[in-house]
């Protein structure tokens, strides 16, 4: 009769068989933070980096504004850190006084962000928005038709360059406002967007520095705020270089390098491995945070207030809070629908 293995041994043995265990099995951290419908009932605060992190205390930017309409409505990509709601609210009104009519506001994060489950690497923390360059139309578009329409692309076919017919002096006008706010540290826009404002731009030039080239972003543009108040745990990005960004830097992106596809097999997507001890720490607290459990259904309005959403919503106490003056209870939960079907 075979002699039993020595009790000894048994903790080994079980370390080695979890150690095989494939990675696979740890759920992705792209899985856990897009299940999250609701932002956390706490404190705003930011974790981690714009590709690499989380956030806490949510809040929604409203479908609907007086200068404003947020799109696709159906991804819930329509949350940030108060500061960015507050600056996308205040670059509608300011980029108005320049004739643009309006912004259509494109995803900004998840309502505690993390990776998403598809599209952007960054958009984790809740302070990068996407503004799209076409302005916004006169009516109010339905929620189909914001599932349905499409950005315009700003370049001429398949070049390089901006299409003269469609850039307008209101397109530069709502860049220069963006990249005007101190807290804004750099906008992502296509090569062929930056190159044509250096070579238009007149009088103040300073703000060309926070204009950055990058892959895409000719449908839209991409505003990235700096770390908040409050947020120790945000990791910040390196600022931005010195001078306008109109020199050789630039000058790369229209030779064939930056264009040539990558050697070998495709990499996995960051966000398609990554899981939660990949993030910070303190993202496992956020995503198991509980959500606002306010019975009232509302949703941002910035100055304008808290608004309900829904006809059976209470109404807010007059008068209205302002952004600034929301507590976390108040942070509003995303609304069952936009203001017209």
């Amino acid at each position: 009769m075979p002699a039993p293995f020595p009790r000894l041994f048994l903790p080994t043995i079980l370390l080695c068989c979890m150690a095989a265990l494939p990675a696979a099995s740890e759920p992705l951290a792209k899985q856990l933070f897009g299940a999250k419908e609701l932002p956390t009932a706490t404190a705003p605060a930011v974790h981690g980096f714009y590709s690499k992190g989380c956030f806490a205390g949510g809040i929604a930017i409203a479908p609907d504004g007086p200068r404003w309409q947020a799109m696709r409505l159906s991804r819930n990509r329509r949350w940030g850190h108060p500061e960015m709601i507050k600056l996308i609210e205040k670059l509608s009104r300011d980029a108005a006084q320049s004739g643009w009519p309006g912004l259509l506001v494109g995803d900004i994060s998840q309502p505690r962000g993390g990776p998403m489950l598809s599209g952007h690497a960054s958009h984790q923390i809740g302070l990068d928005a996407d503004i799209w360059f076409t302005p916004m139309p006169d009516e109010r578009m339905s929620v189909a038709e914001r599932e349905k329409v499409s950005a315009v692309s700003m370049l001429k076919g398949d070049t390089l360059y901006v299409d003269d017919r469609k850039w307008t002096p209101a397109h530069e006008a709502v860049l220069r406002h963006a990249a005007k706010y101190p807290q804004v540290e750099r906008i992502l826009v296509h090569p062929g967007i930056k190159k044509k404002l250096c070579d238009t731009v007149k009088g103040d030039r300073s703000w060309l520095s926070k204009i950055r080239p990058f892959w895409g972003h000719h449908y839209h543009f991409h505003v990235r705020i700096g770390c908040p108040r409050g947020s120790p745990g945000c990791k910040p990005q390196a600022p931005v270089s010195g001078g306008q960004g109109c020199d050789a830097s630039l000058a790369w992106w229209f030779t064939d390098e930056p264009w040539k596809p990558a050697e070998g097999p495709a990499k996995p997507k960051a966000r398609d491995v990554m899981t939660m001890a990949n993030l910070p720490a303190a993202c496992r607290a956020v995503l198991n945070a509980p959500a606002p459990s306010s019975e009232a259904v509302v949703t941002l309005a910035g100055p304008e207030g808290v608004q309900p959403s829904a006809a059976t919503a209470p109404a807010p106490a007059s008068p209205s809070p302002s952004l600034d003056a929301l507590r976390p209870a108040d942070i509003p939960r995303p609304s069952p629908r936009p203001y017209r079907q």
